[in-house]
């Protein structure tokens, strides 16, 4: 099988101003760091983020938040990072993030759409609050619903606790998150590891993303610590 390990700054070579990427990770816990500070050093501009939060100031897309990188972040929950409120309100037009919030399970469930491969999807989420303007809304047997489509992204960045040659992963605990949905949804998938093993050795029962889905593999992530 093929070996696809290599460099952070190969694995996010093609990585360029105005690029779609999905960030796996909760709070900063799953999210590979590795990547991220590759991505700082690029210093590629204007993206548009995709993840469950804004990390933490120093940790995780935070990171990119603050190197002023990100033009546009689609997640849910933001609290924990002052610099979004910031950076939402300021007068500075190119400093100015635009934030788009989904709740967190639609958020999941787009993600996991866009990689099945399915048209959209429909929930009770949002009905009657702001969430549902510009959607269609459908009744059924009673009930409305709204009609939310998939989400998709040119890249999708993962982090793997035991990830082999050939990119199969295996998460361990909560770093799981958003990692193996995100990986199904996006069109080129890095994987940044704290292990990275032969291909064949480990147990495939264990396998939570097959390494059919990913582009290339790059290790030297940290185990992570609060």
């Amino acid at each position: 099988m093929k070996n696809k390990v290599t460099t952070a700054q190969e694995a996010i070579r093609d990585i360029n101003d105005g690029a779609t990427i999905m960030v796996g990770g909760f709070m900063a816990c799953g999210t590979p760091e590795i990547l991220i500070d590759a991505l700082v050093e690029k210093n590629v501009r204007n993206l548009t983020i995709i993840c469950n939060d804004a990390g933490v100031p120093g940790r995780g897309v935070g990171k990119l938040l603050s190197n002023g990188q990100i033009k546009t972040l689609i997640a849910s929950h933001v609290g924990l990072n002052p610099e979004v409120a910031q950076r939402m309100n300021t007068d500075v037009e190119e400093d100015k993030l635009e934030c788009i919030l989904i709740p967190q399970g639609t958020l999941a469930e787009k993600i996991r759409a866009g990689g099945a491969g399915l048209g959209g999807f429909l929930t009770p989420t949002g009905v009657g609050t702001i969430v549902a303007e510009g959607k269609q809304v459908i009744n059924i047997k009673g009930r409305d619903y709204l009609l939310e489509e998939p989400i998709r992204a040119e890249f999708a960045l993962i982090r793997g606790s035991v990830t082999d040659e050939f990119g199969n992963t295996i998460y361990h605990g909560t770093t799981q998150t958003f990692n193996p949905m995100m990986a199904m949804a996006a069109d080129t998938v890095i994987v940044g590891a704290v292990e990275v093993v032969e291909t064949g050795t480990m147990n495939p029962d264990n396998v939570r993303t097959s390494g059919i889905f990913v582009d290339a593999v790059v290790g030297g992530e940290k185990p992570w610590q609060i």
